[in-house]
This record gives C-alpha cells, structure tokens and sequence, in this order.
C-alpha cells in the first residue's frame, strides 16, 4: 500500500468508523432501556474486546519482540488515556460525575501488571493470574456505574439502523467499527513503517496508536449526543481489558523477559497515565477543551520522551 492509498484508507476508515460508533451508541442505548441495566456496565464489558489488539501482541512476542508484544497493552492504555481522551474532547467535550469508585477500579487495574513484572520477567502463570484478574477488576468497574443524562432517544432518528433491533445495531456496530478499524491500522501502519525504529519503540507508540485510533471516535461520537456514561466507560473498560487480561493472554503465548525501556519507562507510564486521566476528569467534572490540551500536552511529552530512550539519549 502506497502512500496515496494508505490515505484513502485512512478516510473509508474514518467514515465506517463514526457509522460503527453511531450504531452501536444507539444499540446499547436501546438494550439498556430495554432490560434495565445501565449502559456504563455494557459499554465497560464490551469495550475492549478488540481482537486486533491481542493478535498484534501474540504475534510480535512469538516473531520474538517481547517489548513489541506488551507495548501493545502499555502504550495502549497511555494512549487511551491520554491521547483519545484528549482527542475524543477536543471534537465533543462533555460532563460527567464521575464516581469514586470508577477512579479507584480504573487506576488499580495497572497494579497486578506491575507486581508480576518486578523480577523483569513475565512467566505463563503470570499470564494466567492476569487473566483471572480481569474478572474482579471488570465486574468492579461495570458495578461502579456512572448515571446518565436524561434520554435523548438515540435511536430514534438513525434511519434504517435505528429500525433494527438492539443486539443487531450492537453487532453491525461492531463489525463496521472492526472493518474500519483494520483499514486505519493498515494505512498508520504504512505510513510509520517510512520512519525507522525500535521494536520496543514502535509498539508502545505508533502501533498501539494505530490499533486503537478508531477509540476516538467511540469517545467522541456518544459525547457529542450527550452520552458521557457511554464515553468514558469505553475509556476505562478497554484500559482494564488491555492491562489485564490482553496482557495476560499476551504472556499466555509465551513468557518474556522485560528490557530496560519497558521496566523503567513504559509500564511506569501505564501505571500513572490512567489515574491522571480519571483523576483529572474527577476534579473537573468531565473534559473540557482546557483539560484536553493538558492531556494532549502529556502524550506529547511521552512521545517525545520515549523517542530520546529509544536513543539513549
């Protein structure tokens, strides 16, 4: 794929993206109307169930690049919490009361991480420990609930998606968002392989970026219709899913030895990154514009930092 081409990429993929994310607002919107239960606690078990984003890892600690292969759940989480938050609120800023217990679920969720990772390696029954530990931490969040705006009736002015049932705006949801989201990986993907680097480098930045560039969208598009439950639970359940049990199946594939950069940059990011986000949102009552450049601001500074270790410099 040329560059011409990684561009239009990029744009069919923006468009089926923001299609994906209207239809499956408007789906879980409607199933939670409809059985009673709240769109926070849905949108927190569904958010991270990217399987792009395990396969990219398995893949690159198989071909050999553990610092790859996890960088694609650390610099995920940073990314999330910093870059597509700031990003989803500079295109819709939003409000939201963001319960204490939401903060503590969300931020904790790095902790088992680093634990199992203090002898510099990461074992198969490491793996595994993460994955169980995904339970807890999932069920944990999806109970912590964030209460909604007044229903704007979402769906009904989706036109033909909107005529659909619910489960079915959530599948075609989805399956847009996963096409959408394969061609925008495919295109950054072309686009960052001009730019020689590091393995490590590469996977805490521009492929986890990459990978997870359609969560802009799925932050801004229910922010924008007034939707801030639904924002930022897909912010804190994929931050969980990554960090857990993306991590944990990481391992699964086969154990790795931690280099430098990763003990003594990356996972010390992912740890701080998603409390500052929560933390933030917390004491502002949501993000606004201000906050999204103070966000923006510090994945700039990551960026930059982890640029210069990568160098040695």
């Amino acid at each position: 794929m040329n560059g011409v081409l990684a561009l239009l990429a990029l744009a069919a993929a923006l468009a089926l993206i923001v299609a994906g994310a209207a239809a499956l607002l408007s789906g879980i919107s409607s199933s939670a109307r409809r059985f009673g239960v709240s769109a926070f606690a849905l949108t927190v078990l569904m958010s991270g169930m990217e399987l792009e984003n395990i396969a990219a890892g398995v893949a690159a600690n198989l071909a050999g690049f553990p610092g790859a292969a996890l960088g694609t759940s650390l610099g995920g989480a940073v990314f999330l919490a910093l870059g597509v938050t700031g990003f989803g609120a500079v295109l819709a800023p939003f409000r939201t009361e963001l319960p204490w217990s939401v903060l503590l679920w969300t931020a904790a969720s790095p902790l088992p991480l680093l634990a199992f990772s203090l002898d510099g390696e990461l074992s198969r029954l490491d793996g595994a420990l993460l994955a169980l530990a995904f339970i807890p931490f999932i069920a944990g969040l999806a109970r912590s609930g964030i209460e909604p705006v007044e229903d704007d009736d979402d769906d009904e002015d989706d036109g033909v998606i909107g005529a659909l049932h619910p489960f079915l705006r959530i599948l075609a949801g989805l399956t847009l968002m996963g096409v959408g989201g394969n061609l925008l990986s495919d295109g950054f993907r072309t686009l960052v392989a001009r730019f020689p680097a590091g393995p490590t480098l590469l996977g805490n930045t521009a492929i986890a970026a990459a990978v997870e560039a359609e969560e802009i969208v799925r932050v801004a598009v229910p922010s924008r219709r007034g939707r801030a439950d639904v924002a930022v639970g897909n912010i804190a359940g994929t931050v969980v899913h990554f960090l857990t049990l993306n991590a944990g199946i990481i391992v699964l594939a086969r154990p790795m030895l931690l280099d430098a950069a990763t003990m003594q940059w990356y996972l010390p990011c992912a740890v701080a990154a998603p409390a500052i986000c929560f933390m933030l949102l917390r004491a502002r009552g949501g993000a606004d514009r201000t906050a999204a450049v103070g966000l923006l601001g510090l994945y700039a500074v990551y960026l930059a930092l982890s640029i210069r270790f990568a160098g040695g410099g």
